[in-house]
């Protein structure tokens, strides 16, 4: 497993690019939130495969020069559907990829911004896919379930009661999708991510930022203060995987395809047993601390462990992503980052001291 990541890491886009089957008429994509945590590399991956060209950045933020120079970038509001047919009209447009929403612990801070976002933007999207005749893939959450669904080896088909504003707008999203595929033959498909771990973008405002927090706090002041208690367990997967998962369930076949909504589920750990695997990896004189806050309480409502045997089935879902590689590559990514500011501080400041109000990514 440890050989197929570093593999993967070497040369990103391209190796992502080359897990995937080739095609000899390229479909033209609108990704939207396209400078979060997944859209970022996303865009980069459908670049290396079907050309920069034919793969249209959005977003309401403003690109880095970079971002600019690969391709395509267009600013694009969910909340405004003209403008977004506008976009599909000009560019020709045949797929979605929806990534713009507010996520988990920001949307407990602004449930109104969340509503709109979440539920507008992608009735917008539905809406243009119904007209246009797009393929729709709109991602979903373990956060779509809530405290009575089964904490273990959750299923596809359980008890979805969220009690947060993310999963109440994604029970929302996956609902609709599936009644517009149902009755106007849109095509809709959906994966539900368990907690994504990157070491290329900061945290968005989700409730396992934990997991990509910690790294950084290792590097810089050997010691961390997580704000999940330390048995918390919840399904993981690093962002390799998911952008894989992504695009095999984006250009899988329809009629391969026996539900339009799947769970997908790589590795599962809890903050105790990250620090551990820290502590083998990096340093044994890490240390952790445990302060809960209000994300304690959204955590305890997810999944420990998702059931994803239909998206292994259907098209393919393989994650080569375990905790001990997940480790490795992230203290091998971030690692030069601080290698030349370490400082021997043992206590740790947060990586993000306030969670943004509105956080449009993915």
């Amino acid at each position: 497993m440890l050989t197929s990541a570093r593999q993967t890491l070497r040369t990103p886009f391209a190796r992502l690019a080359r897990r995937l089957h080739s095609t000899a008429n390229p479909p033209r994509v609108l990704v939207t939130g396209s400078l979060g945590q997944l859209g970022t590399t996303m865009v980069n991956t459908l670049r290396a495969k079907f050309g920069s060209e034919n793969i249209i950045a959005s977003d309401i933020k403003k690109p880095s020069i970079e971002q600019r120079n690969t391709g395509p970038f267009v600013y694009a509001d969910v909340l405004n559907y003209r403008a977004l047919e506008q976009i599909v009209v000009d560019y020709g447009i045949d797929w979605v990829v929806h990534f713009s929403a507010i996520l988990s612990a920001a949307g407990e801070r602004n449930p109104s911004l969340g509503l709109n976002v979440n539920i507008t933007g992608f009735q917008n999207v539905l809406d243009l896919a119904k007209a246009h005749n797009l393929r729709l893939l709109s991602p979903s959450t373990m956060g779509a379930f809530g405290p009575t669904t089964p904490k273990d080896s959750t299923p596809d088909l359980t008890i979805m009661r969220p009690n947060t504003i993310y999963g109440i707008t994604k029970v929302h999203m996956e609902l609709l999708g599936e009644y517009y595929q149902e009755k106007f033959q849109v095509d809709f498909r959906s994966l539900r991510y368990p907690g994504i771990i990157s070491a290329d973008s900061p945290p968005g405002g989700g409730t396992t930022d934990y997991a990509v927090d910690i790294f950084h706090a290792a590097l810089k002041h050997n010691s961390y203060e997580s704000f999940l208690d330390a048995g918390t367990r919840l399904p993981m997967a690093y962002i390799d995987d998911c952008i894989v998962g992504t695009m095999q369930l984006l250009e899988a076949p329809q009629e391969a395809l026996t539900q339009r909504v799947y769970n997908v589920h790589a590795c599962d750990f809890s903050p105790q047993e990250l620090a551990g695997e820290i502590r083998r990896q990096h340093s044994d004189a890490f240390e952790i601390a445990y302060r809960p806050d209000f994300r304690q309480a959204i955590a305890d409502t997810w999944p420990r462990t998702m059931a994803d045997e239909a998206a292994r089935r259907d098209w393919g879902w393989n994650p080569v992503f375990g905790t001990a590689d997940i480790v490795r590559v992230m203290l091998d990514k971030l690692g030069p980052v601080y290698a030349a500011t370490a400082s021997p501080a043992t206590t740790a400041e947060p990586l993000v001291e306030e969670l943004p109000a509105a956080v449009v990514a993915s």
